[in-house]
C-alpha cells in the first residue's frame, strides 16, 4: 500500500499561501507572495530534495496544477525532471484544460480516487494544494504531513487549518530539526483520534506540579 505525503511551507501563523512568488496566487489581495524567498537556505533546499526520494506521483489542486503546468515543463534541474516524468493527478470540482503531459483529472469521489492512488504509487505527495490538503486532513486521507515552518509572521492568507478545521490528534514522527536561517521541519502522521481534554488545575499528586 502506497503512502500519500503532504508537503507545505508555511510560515509561524499557518500561511501556506504564495510562498514562491508575488504571482503565485494572489487571491483576496494577498500581499505577501513570495514570503518564502528570503528565507530559504541550502539546509531547507536539502531537506526538500530529500523528501522528494521516492516520489512517483503528485496530487494536486486546479490551482497549485495550473502554477506547476505553466512552470515546471520549462525547468531542467532535478525537480524539473522528477515532475515532468512521474503522473500528475488533479483533483478539481470542474473540468480542468490538462496541458502538462501526463496528467490525469480525478473522478469526483475523492477518496476511493485516493485509496486507488496509493494501490498504484508508493509514493504520492502533495504540494501546497492549500483547499486540497484541508480535505486530506478533514479526512485522514494522508500518511505524513511535512510543514516546514518559518520566522515569519503574516497575519493574513490562506493556511493549513483555518476556523473550521476537523479537530484530530496526530502523533510526531521524528525529531524536528531546524535550519540555519530558523526553518522548522515537522512530519506529523494521522492517529484517527480526536483531540481530548483535561484540566492543568488539577494537581497529579503522584506526578507532582509545575508550581
Amino acid at each position: 500500500m502506497g503512502r500519500v505525503h503532504i508537503d507545505l511551507f508555511t510560515t509561524l501563523d499557518g500561511v501556506a499561501q504564495a510562498p514562491g512568488g508575488p504571482e503565485e496566487d494572489a487571491s483576496g489581495a494577498f500581499p505577501w507572495g513570495g514570503w518564502q524567498a528570503p528565507l530559504i537556505d541550502d539546509v531547507a533546499g536539502q531537506w526538500v530534495l530529500d523528501g522528494m526520494a521516492g516520489l512517483d506521483a503528485l496530487l494536486l489542486g486546479r490551482r497549485t496544477y495550473d502554477i506547476f503546468a505553466a512552470y515546471w515543463p520549462h525547468q531542467d534541474d532535478t525537480i524539473g525532471r522528477l515532475f515532468n516524468a512521474v503522473p500528475k493527478y488533479v483533483a478539481s470540482r470542474g473540468t480542468p484544460a490538462l496541458g502538462w503531459p501526463g496528467s490525469t483529472a480525478l473522478g469526483p469521489d475523492l477518496a476511493a480516487e485516493v485509496g486507488a492512488l496509493r494501490e498504484r504509487h508508493e509514493h504520492v505527495h502533495v504540494i501546497g494544494s492549500v483547499d486540497l490538503v484541508q480535505t486530506l486532513l478533514a479526512e485522514e486521507l494522508y500518511d505524513v504531513l511535512t510543514l516546514w515552518v518559518h520566522p515569519v509572521v503574516l497575519g493574513e492568507g490562506k493556511k493549513v487549518l483555518p476556523d473550521g478545521a476537523a479537530p484530530a490528534r496526530v502523533r510526531l514522527l521524528e525529531p524536528p530539526a531546524a535550519s540555519p536561517n530558523g526553518i522548522v521541519r515537522l512530519l506529523y502522521g494521522p492517529t484517527g483520534d480526536r483531540p481530548t481534554t483535561g484540566d492543568m488545575t488539577v494537581v497529579d499528586h503522584a506526578g507532582g506540579d509545575w508550581g
